[in-house]
């Protein structure tokens, strides 16, 4: 394959390099079938991503060398990229909007091989939320399937507060259950998330800790309700992740939950991820649709 190929993507000309590079070495797995898979993916991906400022993990040399977190918009950057506005501690900076298909394609061809966006949009902007996020972690002695277990119980609390929660596999060890908001208060948002993390950890002391302290892990699942801040970026639905195993981050059923019994059985392969989104379509479509109001109090 040649090493540069011109190609025209919604009307924009892109110049994609090194194709056959490999990036994943554990399988073989390269460049070309990542920007693939991104392309393939995009029209379930591209709505939960739109309007939100993104930020990239990166491994020009591929994984198992060393990556890079970037919020900045990487150099070389297209005039036509849309950028928005984000805050920062040095003040307000830009950083990419990733809303079309070409935009995707050029920040994956820069080897962002990993795709973070926050709960908030341009739109909506940074000091009010649209959507809920719980980072279900596994500590030491855990896994997927107690993630699960602490799912379920979560849908049931947030049910309770007329907030519909919506699953899916970090593409790593955990889970994230996403509820989408009316825009509300940055600060209610990451009040209310606290709350029912740190409501879980007593009232299931011995499967959930609300606190990052590694030494409170073991055996429990950290219900990390931090990534509702403003600042914070959570790994985008559909995003490959920087496993050995090529992974992405997966839309789930509630069945796929309750029925999990291993954590192999929510691991899903880039192909294995297309192939569901053509038979089920996008699992995640609710949380662009059922937004719910913010608890009060």
């Amino acid at each position: 394959m040649p090493e540069r190929q011109v190609t025209e993507v919604d009307g924009r000309r892109l110049v994609l390099s090194h194709l056959d590079k490999v990036l994943w070495p554990a399988t073989g797995w390269t460049k070309g079938e990542a920007l693939y898979y991104y392309a393939q993916v995009a029209p379930v991906m591209l709505p939960h991503l739109r309007g939100r400022p993104a930020a990239f993990l990166r491994f020009p040399q591929g994984i198992g060398e060393e990556g890079f977190f970037a919020k900045n918009p990487p150099p070389g950057l297209p005039a036509w990229v849309r950028t928005v506005t984000a805050p920062s501690r040095e003040g307000p900076k830009e950083r990419v909007a990733v809303d079309d298909l070409a935009t995707l394609m050029t920040v994956a061809n820069g080897y962002a091989l990993e795709l973070h966006v926050p709960q908030w949009t341009a739109d909506s902007g940074p000091d009010h939320h649209d959507r809920l996020v719980v980072d279900l972690d596994p500590g030491p002695g855990t896994d997927l399937t107690d993630c699960c277990r602490v799912a379920l119980v979560i849908r049931e609390l947030l049910a309770a507060d007329g907030l519909t929660a919506h699953p899916k596999t970090s593409g790593a060890k955990g889970l994230h259950l996403y509820a989408a908001l009316r825009p509300a208060p940055a600060r209610e948002v990451g009040a209310y998330a606290k709350a029912l993390a740190e409501r879980l950890a007593r009232e299931l002391p011995g499967l959930v800790v609300a606190r990052m302290a590694k030494a409170l892990r073991r055996e429990r699942v950290l219900v990390d309700w931090s990534q509702n801040a403003t600042a914070k970026t959570t790994a985008a639905p559909y995003t490959l992740r920087a496993t050995a195993v090529p992974g992405v981050s997966t839309p789930l059923s509630w069945a796929e939950v309750e029925g999990c019994e291993s954590p192999e059985q929510l691991a899903f392969t880039p192909d294995r991820v297309l192939e569901r989104v053509a038979d089920r379509g996008d699992l995640l479509a609710g949380l662009l649709t059922d937004a719910g109001e913010l608890p009060r109090g």
